[in-house]
């Protein structure tokens, strides 16, 4: 039989401004439930998840779980 996966998740939290980002980065940060400095968020790790930290992984703080 095989192994089945483990359902895995990332907190995301906001640790600079969105101010002054491009639009896209801002729209990704809403989408990633981020408003505010502080604010922090519990994703499934998954592709598209992985894409959102990606473009905006110079505002964020990404841990397991």
């Amino acid at each position: 039989m095989a192994a089945k996966k483990k359902a895995t998740t990332k907190s995301v939290k906001l640790v600079k401004s969105l101010i002054g980002c491009k639009k896209d980065q801002i729209a990704t940060a809403y989408a990633l439930g981020l408003h505010k400095i502080g604010d922090v968020s519990v994703q499934p790790d998954n592709a598209a998840t992985q894409g959102k930290i990606k473009k905006i992984i110079h505002l964020i703080e990404v841990t397991e779980g």
